[in-house]
């Protein structure tokens, strides 16, 4: 099948859902709390001198709420924060122009780091360290350096691959947080605050099945959540409807995820590895033209959740299916299952 056939709507972008459900305040993030209680703590003093906050990287996940995180920061420092990302900043021109126009005190956030040409990444460094910004005029041997002085500012770097990062940019972040993915109670917590923002009634046994779904992660959870609202509005024929097990059950089927929040593109993959590739060892490049996806997309929205609940390895010789991940598609795992690891 296509990889364009292939749906991910738990994974697709919803701008407005985004801001609709994002929380205002620190108290209302779920989740984190060792990097919360580290940021709040710079983020006081950074306020005390009078002064801007370290430069801040967060890493892990997709969806787990790095952005949120960013727009929190910025909020609780009282900074406009200016948004971009990696793909779009393509030349060192285009950077130089987005540092050029910062005011003092703003926050630059940059998405999908990792993404950042190496040639932009170099001009990240004096930018960050001594806030200048180094322009070369002219060609060969007329060429010459003007640096110009930036205004205090705050980089704020999220990304899901934090190994892609040049050491020398990963070195000149004061703070590094790893966000991880969330426990069922915190995902529970979080469908109940959207249940209210969205003006719907969540059954108990309805949270307790869309956060089992979730993959432990609050965007897709918001996702299941918008998702059987729209199922029960439009059975319900009514705008604040309730919704239950049967609702959910029956939208968890119509997007084809199962009882572990694997949906079509997951179980494919694991197939995949097992019937073609007898279990693994595989390779990333291998798996991802058997499926006709982009590398990407199984390194950032299928691998993660995977290895996560244990049922594919990463071993030097490539990807291998667990006992589980045969199980889980109604096979029996081989007997030397545990051999093929080393």
């Amino acid at each position: 099948m296509p990889k364009s056939e292939r749906p991910r709507a738990p994974l697709a972008q919803d701008p407005t859902l985004e801001l609709t459900l994002r929380p205002e305040v620190f108290e209302e993030y779920v989740g984190q709390k060792q990097a919360k209680e580290n940021l709040l703590i710079a983020i006081q003093a950074a306020r005390l001198r009078e002064g801007t906050l370290d430069h801040i990287l967060l890493h892990g996940p997709a969806g787990i709420g790095k952005t949120t995180l960013a727009h929190l920061i910025a909020k609780h420092m009282t900074a406009t924060m200016r948004v971009t990302s990696g793909p779009a900043i393509e030349r060192v021109g285009d950077l130089a122009s987005i540092l050029t126009n910062l005011e003092p005190g703003e926050v630059l956030f940059i998405d999908e780091a990792h993404r950042l040409p190496r040639m932009v990444e170099e001009v990240l460094y004096p930018a960050m360290e001594a806030r200048t910004l180094d322009i070369i005029l002219g060609k060969g041997t007329a060429a010459r350096t003007l640096q110009l002085n930036l205004p205090p500012f705050t980089l704020i770097a999220a990304t899901t691959r934090v190994g892609l990062l040049s050491s020398p940019l990963r070195s000149r972040f004061g703070q590094a947080f790893r966000l991880d993915f969330y426990t069922d109670d915190e995902i529970e917590e979080i469908l109940g605050r959207s249940a209210r923002l969205l003006g719907v009634s969540l059954d108990a046994q309805a949270k307790k099945r869309i956060a089992k779904a979730a993959r432990q992660t609050p965007r897709i959870a918001n996702r299941l959540l918008k998702r059987a609202r729209d199922v029960a509005q439009v059975e319900g024929g009514t705008k604040s409807p309730n919704i239950d097990d049967v609702t959910t059950e029956r939208t968890l089927s119509m997007l084809e995820i199962d009882e572990k929040g694997l949906d079509k593109l997951d179980r494919e993959y694991l197939r995949i590895l097992i019937e073609k590739f007898k279990g693994g060892p595989a390779g990333i490049q291998a798996l991802a033209a058997s499926l006709s996806e982009e590398e990407d997309t199984l390194l950032d929205f299928v691998e993660p959740y995977l290895m996560q609940i244990g049922y594919v390895l990463r071993t030097p010789r490539g990807r291998v299916a667990a006992a589980e991940a045969w199980e889980h598609l109604g096979l029996k795992p081989p007997d030397n299952r545990n051999t093929k690891l080393f």
